[in-house]
């Protein structure tokens, strides 16, 4: 999509530049200026949502180490205590 809005521009501004009066090279520049300062802010806000689903996985991968412990603590427990029965029931 970007490349077809570069070739747009590229062929406005050659058809533009065809034409020598300074309002239209003046202009030109405004939109060119415009195009890059869009084009500037949608690559901050990409690597705006990058950022955040770097942290989203690492938040996540975070919360399933910590479950994955306590899946461990609660199984060793109850291991623990199934091995009291069994011990309380052989004296």
């Amino acid at each position: 999509m970007r490349i077809i809005i570069v070739a747009a521009a590229a062929i406005g501004a050659l058809s533009l530049a065809a034409c020598g009066s300074p309002a239209e090279k003046a202009a030109e520049k405004q939109a060119d200026a415009v195009e890059t300062q869009g084009e500037q802010t949608a690559d901050a806000m990409e690597e705006q949502g990058d950022v955040a689903k770097d942290a989203a996985v690492a938040q996540g991968e975070a919360t399933e180490d910590a479950m994955d412990n306590k899946a461990d603590a609660t199984e060793k427990a109850a291991d623990e205590k199934a091995d009291a029965i069994k011990e309380a029931a052989k004296q």
